[in-house]
């Protein structure tokens, strides 16, 4: 599984260990990521997403998954994320 938020496309970065003798060693700063049920209004269900805290955060602020998709650069969707915005544009469709 990899460590790579599916909205915001946030993942692993590099740095340094720095010791108190200001050693340094290679480490990697991991994405907090939370598997979750998002509720998408248009769709009528939840979709299970693993995305990061910050993009949880995100979501809330803007309004919910719908409002989140419809703002949302599809470079840095994946492809489950992408199929759902796909899949809530063409329902909003629908019902208009």
């Amino acid at each position: 599984m990899s460590r790579i938020c599916e909205l915001t496309g946030k993942g692993p970065v590099t740095g340094n260990n720095v010791s108190h003798a200001n050693n340094k060693t290679r480490r990697r700063f991991l994405p907090n990521l939370n598997d979750v049920t998002l509720q998408s209004e248009t769709l009528g269900r939840g979709i299970k997403m693993r995305i990061s805290a910050h993009a949880l955060r995100s979501v809330d602020h803007r309004g919910g998954l719908d409002k989140f998709l419809a703002k949302a650069k599809d470079t840095e969707l994946s492809a489950n994320a992408l199929k759902v915005k796909k899949e809530i544009a063409k329902a909003q469709t629908a019902q208009a």
